[in-house]
């Protein structure tokens, strides 16, 4: 029933719509301005660029980013987010199917460097980005400090330098003429993990 009367049963919330659809819009903003940067690059993102992308208008995408620095921290944190996201259920997927944390690692890069090449770049473009851009960096950090988390174990520095080695396999990998495929990769990984076990 619908006026002063309709009451929320308890333990109920009323849901802000505005709210909803403003967080949506920021997304699709944030997701528009990746695929700008897996295309043109970080010189090719401006509030025009991608309202265009996003299907939006320039002001929405000002209103919700003022400034383009916050659309890029805004998309490195969010871009980090996901990515972060896909190691750990990668992990957890191979934990729980008793497969090798190496093949799942070098199934990853794999994938990074071909299928998901241009969004690689993209995102090493934005956290390269970070040291010309002090704004950007605790956003760089982020994918640093959440990786290190999923380690958790006695040899921290050998896991920091695990990740070293795996952002340089990929920036490696990112220059190559063909992406190298999960069985080339293999033996490194298991390389790199050995200090580990």
């Amino acid at each position: 029933m619908v006026g002063s009367s309709a009451r929320l049963r308890p333990g109920y919330r009323r849901v802000d719509g505005r709210k909803t659809r403003g967080e949506r819009k920021r997304q699709e903003i944030t997701e528009a301005t990746l695929r700008v940067i897996e295309r043109d690059g970080v010189a090719g993102v401006s509030h025009r660029t991608v309202a265009r992308e996003a299907g939006a208008s320039a002001a929405s995408v000002t209103y919700h980013f003022a400034t383009l620095d916050e659309l890029l921290v805004d998309t490195l944190v969010w871009s980090a987010e996901r990515l972060a996201a896909q190691v750990r259920d990668l992990i957890e997927t191979s934990r729980i199917k008793g497969g090798r944390p190496a093949g799942a690692v070098a199934e990853m890069l794999a994938e990074a460097l071909g299928p998901e090449r241009a969004r690689t770049m993209a995102q090493y473009e934005l956290y390269l980005l970070a040291a010309r851009r002090p704004a950007l960096r605790p956003a760089a950090r982020l994918w640093l400090d959440v990786l290190a988390s999923l380690g958790r174990q006695p040899d921290e520095v050998g896991f920091r330098a695990f990740l070293a080695a795996v952002d340089g396999v990929l920036v490696q990998g990112l220059i190559d003429d063909e992406p190298p495929t999960a069985a080339e990769l293999l033996p490194v990984v298991e390389h790199l993990l050995e200090p580990l076990r």
